[in-house]
Parts: structure tokens; C-alpha cells; sequence
């Protein structure tokens, strides 16, 4: 029956008419063609996502995300846009630079029409944000991308600058280090004033870190650097003979000669590099010069113009010729400044305050009589019983509610700048004034440039509220702390400020998160003498900071933490690059960061004495930069290397912005961690396992309380980690448990040093879904606090690699 039918279907084919048969074929072409055309989506298929915003410091005013993304390419420029690019070749002269120390690639500054894979810039005097207001039109931008073009638009070159901080931090943060999503966005700030005030006055603080600092402030849009030129420190049972005075600026006007610190000052060829790098960074310097009170610098050199015949640190404004002296100060210095702003100090000077009357507002109209717009430490609540008589177009800065809040400030008419001291001062390493750095948790969730203590707050954008500036006061001027120190305190929360002054809460995610991206943008480009203070091993990173070699380059880049440093071997195909873990580690893992000259093949070997090496994991084929993680199953070893066999392309060998190595997984990250009691909400007890090192978990103030860690299921634990913070526990035992309720002790700690340290418990072989901390007794008055509780399956004693050759 089958073949019967198979003959019928044959003769039925055989008599298709000729035409017929034609037809066929024309739609079977037509078919192919539109196969060609317009191939259809498996259905399967998911529409594009439109692109979220770009993560950036301080976060975008406005997105408008689009589909894809611009990709920098070998043959990207930098071009100019339209006839006012004249303007925008020195502000960005070092951009081709910056890019090439954030990506690995450098891109030319060309000249001509805009071609694909260029980022284009423009100053556009007519463009506007009506949302943005002033703002905008002074230092606001637009950036659009396409898949073709990167373009920045401002009506400023400031503008511009502010852009292509967008684009590098955009770049720093990508895997890869070359797309950028598209979209379009439109940024400004919320305030003219986004300051930090430095005092070199009682300590000296370099002219590289200066510098370094300006550029700095312009990585994180921060754009007012006010450095407090003169002060003292306290009397307190000394004479003032002994106490430290500084004035540092210093001129070849012999009728000033001797006025300089001979610890330090700067002279005219050092300003002028501060203004020069501050010109090109979006930052002005606004210098201060504080009298009458805080002058012992002045009364040390002219004693005859200080009260008690110079053995005080305050001016005798009885006498004419004081007031006089200080208008040559201003006239010898202001010619050196380009700020339009020249600050004349004016506070805490209370022996005399008819007088002191007569002095503000001598010197307000001295500083404009010098074609500068005068300011002032607001004092006048404690000065006078009222504003009437003073000089009102001075800028105040509200440093203290007490000597003149905000508040008073409004009533009387006064432009001011929030310098809070309760919430914004530092005295480096002090007991008072936030000695250990500001409370970043506390500014990021609470606080904005109207945000005042003491119910003194004002409506956001007031119009007489310029804006904000944190401010770094060197009280302890016998201390011997030096300017980077100073700089471990102030990094840690300057992004959190220009967050807060630039976009206020628009960031849009937790602290914890938006610190961990200020962490990897660190400390920008270009920096000679400061780095960032924020490099922190990831949770199970043992490479970090660890002595490194290779066959050629700087093998330490690579485990420093830092973004913009990278290893580089050189020519060829045969490279290595080792790191020695100080000591043997149980090592599970490796992620590389590949620069654009990445390996084609390479491997991971590991050893125990840096003479026999084991291969445990390898990569071959790989075609982009950008991040690789190769796993394997957990071994111990002290030293861990990359042998390099082909590189991407020969003639640019090998180059890798990090190559970090992590021990055995942490059980307990994420984990749901609970707590016998926290001192305060924000110091709770999942601090110690969100993998962050920089928080922490903090109990009342008790012997006896826990921190315990529900890993999920039952599982082997070998090693527990703890590391302390200084309310460390002398005494605790470390607990495993199936139900919580029934707890078996497995080590027991005794006798433990005072202080912050990182104990490493290894435990014999033991199973329990939840483990605890399980304190005795406390080395401190406070409680007990933890910055991490790790929990681990294997320990490094036992060498549990299963596979791999020997060399």
C-alpha cells in the first residue's frame, strides 16, 4: 500500500503544468531573499533593554537611557565642536592622558569634522536647562552618546570639564574600560559652593599635595579649595612664646621679610601652580588671611601691634597702625590671587568689640577697594547684640550657631556658606571635632548644604545659601601626623560630600553601595604624591598589597588596589607575574582585569616554597580585555603566578590592571545574621558579613553578648575569621549549632591582646548550620565590634588539590 501510494504522489508531480512549476520557484526565491532582508527573531528572543543610569560620582542630574552603547576604539580622537573649541585646549590638554591612565588606550587630540569612535566636545554659549537655572549655565553640561559618538556640550569650559570627569568615571567603571551606555543625560549642580577648607596655617601641608589636591576636588566636581593661610595653637599652660605660629605665604618685599614659616611657606612661583592646576580642574582657591584673632605669626613678627605688647595672639586694634598693617598683607598677597573671593578671617576676636566693628569693615572694603568680593567666619552673635552697622555684602561662612548660625544669618541679610563645625569640621586624631574622619553613613543618608543642627535648618536651594564646605582644622600642632594622614581622614567621605552638594539624594542607592563605587573610582588621575586611602580586600582577598615580581614591569600594580595602575611585560608572548601571599593560604579562585593588551592564552599556578609549581587553571582563546575569573577546586599555597603564553597580540605583550587571588568561599556572606544586641541601628550585626571590611557590627556594652550566622544548611566548618575593631573580646568561645537552641563550644579563645586585630580561628573537623561568637569577657569599657565574621569550609593546612602538573 505504501509503495502505491509513493507512485501515485510521483505521478501527480511528473504532470505539474510548466507554469505552475515556475510559480513555485519565483516564491521559493522570494522566500530566500526576505530570509535575507529581514531575518526573523527566534521566539524566544527579548526585546533590548533601554540602558539604566551610569554609576557616577556625584550621580547624573538627568538620564535618558537609550539601547547599545558607544565603544572606544584604537583609532577614537578627541575632537572640537564648533567655533568656541579655541577656548577648551587647555582645560583639557591632559585629557588624552587621563583616558589613556583609565582605559589603556590613548586617543589624539584632532582636529576636523567628528568622525565614528570620537568623542567629541563643545561650548555652546546658547544652550540651556531651564531646571538648572544659573547652575546650569555655569558649570552645567550635556552629555549624549550614540553608538557612533561620545558628545559633551557646555556653555562653559568648566562645563565641559565637569563632562569628561563623567566620561572617565563612566570608562573606569566598565568591565573592559570601553563602552559607554547610550543615552542621554543633562548634570549641574545644586550649589555655587562645594568647598573644602584646609589648614596649612598651624601645619604644612606640600605644594604636590596641594596640587594633588585640586585635582582631587575635580575628579568629584567638587570646585572651591579654601586654604586658611595663617594660626596658632593653643596657649594653654605654656607661654606664647613657646606655641606654634605659622604664616605661610612668602615674598621678596623686604618689608615682609621674616614673616614666613621657616617650616614651610609658598612663594609666588608655587601659587601660581595652584592657580594654574586649579584653572584646569574646575577649582578656584580661595585664600584666607585670619585676623585679628589667630595672628601670633602677625604679633610674633610685629609684637608692638599685639595686645599685651605681642605676648598675646590677638591684634591690638586700639592702634591704628595695626589695622594698617594688615591692609599691606592684603595689598602684598591679593595680586598673587585669582579667585574673585579673598577671605579676611574675623572670628573669635571678642577683647574688643566696638573695635572689631570698625576692622570687618575696614577690611571688607580694603578686599574690594582690591577688586575682590570680601568673606568672614560669621561671629557676630557673639560680637554684637545685633548686625546694624556692618558691612552686609560679605560672605560669612556659618561655622558655629552659637557665634552666628544660619538662621541670623538670613535675618540679617548675609550671603553664607554651611561650615558647620558639629557636622563638617575634622581635628585630625583629636578628641572633639570628629578626630577619626566625618560620619559618612550620618551625611549620606541625613544631611544636604541646608541641613544645620539645632532646628536651625533652611529650605533647600535658599537663595542666600551659596552651598557647603567641609573644613580640616590642625588643632594638635604637637601631634606628629603628617598631610597624608590628614588625607586617610578627609577620603573616605569627600564623595559623600560632593554627592550631596552637586545632586543632593539622587544617587538612588544604599550607602554601602555608593561607597563601594567611590572606592573603585579612587582618587582620579593625574596625582603625584596622594593615593587613595580606600583600596580594601574584597571579602576572601589575601593578594592585596602583597610583595609581587614578574619577568619585567611593575609587578606591584597589579595587587595595589588601585584602578588607574596597571603591569605591564612588554614585547612578546612569554611573561609571569607572581604574587608571595606572606604565608600559606587556602587559594580557590583568581580574577584578572585584562587591559586593551590582553593574554590570548595563559595559565594559574600555585606553590607552596615559589620553586615547584602546580597549574590549577588556565584560559585559551581569549579575544578582549576586560575580567577573568578562573576557579578551581581549593588548594594551599603561598605563591600564586600568571604565565603568560600568547598574548592578545605580540608586539603589545601583556597588560593587567589587577590580578586578585581569594581563598576558599565565605559561607557566612550574606548570610542572615542576628545578634544578642546592637548599640545603635546602623551598627548592626549583618555589618559583619556583608563583605564590606570599612563596617561593622557593635553590641552593648556587656560581657556576655553573641553574633551568630545562619548558613543556610548544615556544612563543614574548619575556620572562622573575626577581625576586630578596637572593642575587641579578651575572652570567647566559637559555637556551631543544627537548631539554635543546643550550641557545642569547638574553640575557645583566652587571654587575647587589647586593641583592633584579625583573629583566625582553625577548628577541627566540625558540621553546624549556624556558628556564633559567643562573648566572655571585653578588653574595653565599650561592647564588642566586628568589622568581619567569616566562616570556612577548608583550611590551609590540609593541601586538598586533586589534580594538576607538576613543573
Amino acid at each position: 500500500m505504501k509503495r502505491s501510494t509513493n507512485l501515485q504522489e510521483r505521478s501527480h508531480r511528473e504532470c505539474l503544468e510548466p507554469a505552475m512549476r515556475c510559480r513555485l520557484r519565483l516564491l521559493a526565491c522570494l522566500l530566500l531573499l526576505l530570509s535575507f532582508v529581514a531575518p526573523a527573531a527566534p521566539a524566544t528572543a527579548e526585546p533590548a533593554s533601554v540602558n539604566v543610569r551610569p554609576a557616577v560620582v556625584p550621580a547624573l542630574q538627568k538620564w535618558q537611557g537609550g539601547m547599545g552603547s558607544f565603544e572606544l576604539r584604537r583609532h577614537s580622537r578627541i575632537v572640537f565642536a564648533g567655533k568656541h573649541g579655541d577656548g577648551l585646549r587647555d582645560r583639557i590638554a591632559t585629557l588624552p592622558n587621563e583616558v589613556e591612565q583609565v582605559t589603556g588606550r590613548r586617543p589624539d587630540i584632532a582636529p576636523g569634522a567628528p568622525q565614528d569612535g570620537d568623542i567629541v566636545l563643545a561650548v555652546d554659549p546658547t544652550l540651556a536647562e531651564a531646571e538648572g537655572g544659573a547652575r546650569f549655565k555655569e558649570e552645567g553640561y550635556t552629555f549624549t552618546v550614540t553608538d557612533r559618538n561620545v558628545w559633551i556640550t557646555a556653555r562653559t569650559t568648566r562645563g565641559v570639564y565637569y563632562g569628561t570627569r563623567t566620561l572617565l568615571q563612566i570608562l573606569l567603571l566598565d568591565d573592559g574600560r570601553d563602552s559607554v551606555p547610550v543615552g542621554t543625560a543633562v548634570d549641574w549642580p545644586n550649589y555655587k559652593v562645594r568647598g573644602f577648607m584646609l589648614d596649612v596655617g598651624r601645619r604644612f601641608f606640600t605644594a604636590d599635595f596641594i596640587r594633588d589636591y585640586v585635582r582631587l576636588m575635580g575628579w568629584f566636581k567638587l570646585n572651591e579649595l579654601q586654604l586658611h593661610l595663617n594660626d596658632n595653637g593653643f596657649k594653654g599652660d605654656r607661654p606664647w612664646s613657646e606655641v606654634q605660629a605659622g604664616f605661610r605665604l612668602k615674598t621678596d618685599n623686604p618689608e615682609l621679610a621674616g614673616l614666613a614659616s621657616k617650616d614651610g611657606a609658598y612663594d609666588r612661583r608655587d601659587w601660581d601652580s595652584f592657580e594654574d592646576t586649579a584653572a584646569v580642574n574646575g577649582v578656584t582657591i580661595t585664600p584666607e588671611i585670619d585676623a585679628p584673632a589667630h595672628s601670633l605669626a602677625f604679633t610674633r613678627f610685629r609684637p608692638s601691634l599685639g595686645l599685651n605688647n605681642g605676648d598675646s595672639d590677638h591684634l591690638d586694634l586700639s592702634k591704628p597702625e595695626t589695622t594698617a598693617f594688615m591692609k599691606s598683607v592684603f595689598d602684598e598677597f591679593v595680586p598673587w590671587f585669582r579667585s574673585p573671593d579673598v577671605h579676611f578671617g574675623a572670628d573669635e576676636y571678642t577683647v574688643d568689640k566696638p573695635r572689631y566693628k570698625i576692622y570687618f569693615n575696614e577690611m571688607a572694603a580694603h578686599v574690594r577697594a582690591l577688586g575682590k568680593h570680601p568673606r568672614a567666619w560669621g561671629s557676630l552673635s557673639v560680637m554684637a547684640s545685633d548686625a546694624d552697622g556692618y558691612d552686609r555684602d560679605v560672605t560669612l561662612n556659618s561655622w558655629n550657631n552659637q557665634w552666628y548660625g544660619p538662621q541670623a544669618a538670613k535675618r540679617d541679610g548675609f550671603s553664607f556658606i554651611n561650615t558647620n563645625d558639629d557636622l563638617l569640621y575634622i581635628v585630625p586624631f583629636a578628641d572633639y571635632y570628629h578626630g577619626r574622619g566625618l560620619d559618612g553613613k550620618y551625611l549620606y543618608d541625613q544631611w544636604e548644604p541646608n541641613v544645620f543642627p539645632d532646628g536651625q535648618s533652611v529650605e533647600p536651594g535658599d537663595p542666600q545659601l551659596l552651598g557647603a564646605m567641609s573644613a580640616v582644622w590642625n588643632d594638635l600642632t604637637e601631634a606628629t601626623y603628617g598631610e597624608l594622614d590628614v588625607h586617610g581622614l578627609v577620603e573616605p567621605t569627600f564623595g559623600v560630600l560632593a554627592q550631596k552638594m552637586w545632586s543632593g539624594a539622587k544617587s538612588d542607592v544604599p550607602y554601602d553601595s555608593f561607597l563601594a563605587t567611590v572606592r573603585r573610582l579612587g582618587v582620579g588621575t593625574g596625582l603625584t604624591k596622594v593615593a587613595t586611602t580606600l583600596a580594601t580586600a574584597a571579602n576572601g582577598e589575601v593578594s592585596l598589597g602583597r610583595p609581587a615580581t614578574a619577568s619585567a614591569g611593575e609587578a606591584c600594580a597589579a595587587f595595589d588596589g588601585v584602578g588607574t595602575t596597571k603591569w605591564e611585560s612588554g614585547r612578546g608572548d612569554d611573561a609571569w607575574l607572581r604574587v608571595d601571599l606572606d604565608r600559606p593560604e587556602t587559594v580557590s579562585k583568581v580574577e584578572l582585569d585584562w587591559a586593551p593588551a590582553h593574554g590570548r592564552d595563559y595559565e594559574i599556578q600555585v606553590s607552596r616554597n615559589g620553586t615547584t609549581w602546580t597549574t590549577v587553571a588556565g584560559r585559551t582563546g581569549r579575544e578582549s580585555a576586560g575580567s577573568d575569573t578562573l576557579t578551581f577546586d581549593p588548594v594551599t599555597a603561598r605563591h600564586v603566578r600568571l604565565i603568560g603564553t600568547e598574548a592578545g597580540r605580540k608586539q603589545d605583550g601583556y597588560a593587567l590592571w589587577s590580578m586578585r587571588v581569594f581563598d576558599a568561599p565565605d559561607l557566612a556572606l550574606h548570610q542572615p545574621t542576628t545578634a544578642s544586641s546592637s548599640e545603635v541601628p546602623g551598627l548592626g550585626p549583618e555589618n559583619a558579613t556583608d563583605g564590606d571590611g570599612k563596617t561593622r557590627w557593635a553590641s552593648a556594652y556587656r560581657d556576655d553578648e553573641w553574633i551568630q550566622v545562619d548558613l543556610g544548611r548544615s556544612q563543614n566548618v574548619r575556620r572562622v575569621l573575626l577581625d576586630w575593631e578596637t572593642a575587641s573580646a579578651a575572652d570567647y568561645d566559637i559555637q556551631v549549632s543544627d537548631d539554635v537552641e543546643n550550641w557545642k563550644t569547638v574553640a575557645a579563645a583566652r587571654s587575647k591582646p587589647t586593641g583592633a586585630r584579625v583573629d583566625e580561628l582553625t577548628l577541627a573537623p566540625v558540621t553546624g548550620r549556624y556558628v556564633r561568637m559567643q562573648g566572655i569577657k571585653r578588653t574595653s569599657s565599650y561592647g564588642y565590634s566586628l568589622r568581619r565574621f567569616e566562616v570556612r569550609a577548608t583550611s590551609p593546612e590540609a593541601d586538598v588539590i586533586h589534580q594538576g602538573r607538576q613543573h
